[in-house]
């Protein structure tokens, strides 16, 4: 497995304020930016900036540490990412919401329709480490308050998840807000999600 290089990272949408760096990453969001897909707020919205690189590797680990200190209005996020297109993509991250929580959670986007799996945290939070692992199509994203023990918050299968997949950073503020995320401590690695170790595949 290669190391992390951020002259590998292209955009998807690029925003217009943004630093990059191979110790830091920096995306200013611009107001009503976001990614989801129809269900049940029966809504699109694709058009978050997404800073991602290539890989075919089918067994590996993406991990990133996020600061979102200045987030500051409901919906402000940034976090992980693997974005395919704008109807198969999933995301990880933490989402504003009031000045009492937040939303830890996940997004798995399948043809097209959105799901949201998440958790109350409370408002004080303002960073959180990421580790995306895959093996073939199916994924793992956990989260972590130091980077050193890892929590599972999803496993999931992307249908079209196979071959050469893109994945990396994003940031987004779907209200009428501004903020400015930071990307630190970014590591690629063999893959850290391990081979299922109970029930034989069938």
């Amino acid at each position: 497995m290669k190391a992390f290089n951020s002259q590998d990272l292209k955009w998807t949408r690029q925003p217009e304020e943004f630093s990059i760096a191979d110790d830091c990453i920096s995306i200013t969001t611009a107001p009503h930016t976001d990614l989801w897909q129809k269900t049940y707020y029966h809504f699109v919205n694709d058009n978050a900036p997404v800073l991602q690189m290539e890989s075919n590797e089918p067994f590996f680990s993406f991990t990133v540490k996020t600061d979102f200190s200045s987030s500051h209005t409901r919906f402000d996020q940034c976090g992980i990412v693997l974005y395919l297109d704008a109807e198969n993509w999933l995301k990880g991250s933490v989402e504003y919401e009031n000045a009492d929580f937040q939303h830890l959670g996940s997004v798995v986007t399948n043809l097209g329709y959105s799901d949201w799996a998440s958790t109350e945290i409370d408002s004080s939070v303002k960073s959180m480490w990421y580790r995306l692992s895959r093996r073939e199509s199916d994924y793992c994203i956990e989260c972590s308050d130091d980077g050193l023990v890892f929590r599972q918050m999803r496993v999931c299968h992307l249908h079209k998840g196979s071959g050469t997949i893109r994945f990396g950073l994003y940031a987004c503020s779907p209200e009428n807000s501004s903020f400015t995320a930071y990307f630190t401590n970014m590591e690629l690695t063999d893959c850290k999600w391990q081979a299922h170790d109970g029930q034989q595949p069938d």
